[in-house]
């Protein structure tokens, strides 16, 4: 490849990262200066829907623009039954951290749960929104943000901090306990796909620690 071409191909790749590290806080902020805070389910649908085409900005940047295979970004469908069994794994293990992290942060006098908004979705919309999260978050933050990285920087201790550090800073509105909170567990999500570079696990096991939390939790409860 010739200097022209990789110089065009690192420009790409930057772009890529800006959507990957800042467009969903960007859109997200954006989104709520023009709609206020969370009033109704239509409105989080929307928004939503949002979130999916960055993530599908995103994914043809990789396959038209970098002309690169998803399975640069840790995206592998050869063995379906081995992510969805490695899924579970990272499910149990981000419930269990997700439970001590509120226990210690209780202990600490530090508040472990979601922004001011009094407005409850619907569950068929905290589910969409569990499944955005586990696909938006994992892509970019993980599958893309780190491998591009530690391609363009040959450095993985910086494609790892770089995007843990933004990943936990983007949930500020849930206060000190949700940075907190996000920063350990993107941690675990992180050290996860670094040992076994496979984002559909990543994928899964994030949509269902959201979803059980999120969705199962407040039915069983009625809270």
């Amino acid at each position: 490849m010739n200097d022209s071409l990789l110089l065009e191909r690192r420009r790409i790749t930057y772009c890529g990262l800006v959507i990957a590290l800042f467009s969903g806080p960007v859109f997200a902020a954006f989104y709520r200066g023009i709609t206020g805070e969370n009033h109704s389910n239509l409105q989080l649908v929307a928004r939503e829907l949002g979130f999916f085409l960055l993530v599908g900005l995103l994914l043809w940047i990789v396959r038209t623009e970098e002309k690169l295979p998803l399975s640069s970004i840790g995206w592998r469908t050869d063995k379906p039954m081995r992510s969805i069994l490695r899924g579970l794994v990272l499910t149990v293990i981000a419930l269990i951290v997700t439970v001590g992290l509120y226990l210690l942060l209780q202990a600490f006098g530090i508040h472990l749960g979601g922004n001011s908004s009094s407005f409850q979705p619907s569950p068929w919309v905290a589910t969409l929104i569990a499944l955005r999260a586990g696909f938006a978050e994992e892509i970019f933050y993980r599958g893309y943000a780190i491998e591009r990285l530690q391609s363009l920087t040959g450095y993985k201790w910086l494609a790892v901090l770089v995007p843990l550090v933004i990943f936990a800073a983007a949930h500020y509105r849930q206060g000190l306990g949700g940075i907190v909170a996000a920063l350990i567990l993107g941690g675990v999500l992180t050290i996860f796909y670094l040992k076994f570079r496979d984002l559909i696990a990543n994928i899964i096991g994030h949509f269902l620690e959201d979803f059980l939390l999120n969705v199962i939790l407040p039915l069983l409860t009625g809270h």
